[in-house]
């Protein structure tokens, strides 16, 4: 619920931005309409065509996430197999690699004359949430073993600085080996690859044991509040920021001082949306939690 009255109001205005204000538009032309309305904007997204706030593919998988995890949940303790959920999670983790396998052969027959650009490989392979469940299956599977496998969960947590410096030990290996961000073997063994070594962070960081689990930062909860905000409209606020400060100042768009500018407006931008949108239908949700308790 948190994130129902947390995403969607600022998602809706900054889709209502990008419609009404085409200045704020980054690139040449936006997907249909309907198809920010309905979240599959990153199924057949063209980035070679439209690709004004593509990184709304993430978007809609996690929305996707939101919508299917409690229909399956619910199916699996009317069938009785939640006890199997993470053979189950294992299972789907392993037929995402042989699904990108099948489309690769599908999509890039080695005997025909085949599109290899990027923008048709992030159309097939790095958008559609069939390909990107590596990462919430790894999730999920983290928050199985921490809920319901309360045992098991102790004695691992023990470890966290250890998870921690492997997923950053793989991460490096990882980064390095799958250099070629659209080739088959980045596209097939990349994906699960890269989630494993960002579920050892994670692990290494929801650990108690671990310095991660026990740093206090103002600079990062700040980062991680405002993170949201930044991600849904930094395109279009870098391309205003360069468009009006290379033309009116004449500051080089490429330039560290136009980073450095681009930086602080767009933070500034998401800290006055948290204010403005997102903390209200917070307040909005709570009220709405403290009615019901109340009622109960």
């Amino acid at each position: 619920m948190k994130r129902f009255f947390r995403i969607l109001p600022l998602y809706f205005l900054v889709v209502g931005i990008y419609f009404l204000v085409p200045y704020f538009r980054e690139k040449e032309a936006l997907a249909p309409f309907w198809k920010f309305l309905t979240f599959t904007a990153n199924f057949g997204l063209e980035s070679s065509h439209f690709g004004t706030f593509s990184h709304v593919w993430s978007l809609c998988v996690e929305e996707h996430f939101y919508l299917l995890l409690p229909l399956i949940l619910t199916c699996l303790v009317f069938k009785n197999l939640l006890s199997k959920s993470l053979w189950i999670l294992i299972t789907l983790f392993i037929l995402g690699i042989f699904l990108r396998m099948y489309l690769w052969q599908h999509i890039y027959p080695s005997n025909t004359m085949v599109d290899a650009s990027l923008a048709n490989w992030l159309q097939h392979f790095y958008y559609p949430t069939y390909n990107r469940l590596d990462g919430l299956l790894v999730g999920v599977g983290i928050a199985f073993i921490q809920v319901f496998k309360p045992n098991f969960w102790l004695s691992i947590s023990k470890f966290g600085n250890y998870f921690t410096l492997l997923g950053l030990i793989l991460m490096v290996i990882i980064f390095g080996y799958f250099s070629d961000l659209a080739s088959y073997i980045t596209s097939v063994w990349g994906f699960p690859l890269i989630t494993v070594a960002y579920g050892f962070l994670v692990m290494g960081a929801i650990c108690p044991s671990s310095f991660l689990y026990q740093w206090q930062s103002k600079l990062t909860t700040l980062i991680a509040t405002l993170s949201y905000a930044v991600y849904l409209f930094h395109k279009g606020i870098f391309h205003i920021v360069q468009q009006v400060f290379s033309e009116y100042v004449h500051i080089d768009s490429k330039g560290n001082l136009m980073l450095v500018l681009c930086l602080v407006i767009c933070f500034t931008g998401a800290w006055i949306l948290h204010i403005g949108v997102e903390k209200p239908f917070l307040n909005i949700r709570n009220k709405i939690i403290k009615k019901s308790v109340s009622k109960s």
